[in-house]
């Protein structure tokens, strides 16, 4: 794990992304980063699962913005009433989030760890 990485290395992340390769790669680069990912789901409402488990201890999470045509906003809003820090994974870009969304921070695909570590350490960390 190199400097750069420590800034987030320890974070427990859930991630919300329904192409399995896609939720492979990016778990790998959470890895590589240090973060420990303590759920993968691949669809609303398994995230929405995730988050209502109380036991389930998360500092963020990544949240892919299109889960096979239904939208991740539920989980959002969800995380942002239990105070959970999140991140938008998304190759549409700032037009597919909703209003109430508008100021949160976007990571638009495809993206390297690189890319994922700033966004983790200015939006998470």
């Amino acid at each position: 794990m190199t400097d750069e990485a420590s800034a987030v290395a320890g974070l427990r992340i859930l991630l919300v992304e329904d192409e399995a390769l896609v939720a492979m790669m990016i778990e790998d680069m959470l890895h590589d980063l240090g973060c420990t990912v303590v759920a993968i789901a691949g669809s609303v409402s398994e995230g929405m699962a995730f988050v209502d488990d109380a036991a389930l201890d998360l500092d963020g999470a990544v949240l892919d913005v299109n889960l096979g045509g239904e939208k991740v906003f539920p989980v959002a809003e969800r995380l942002r009433t239990r105070g959970v820090p999140f991140i938008f994974s998304t190759g549409y870009g700032k037009a597919g989030i909703v209003p109430d969304f508008a100021n949160a921070p976007i990571l638009a695909k495809p993206y390297g760890t690189m890319a994922l570590r700033d966004m983790l350490a200015s939006s998470v960390a």
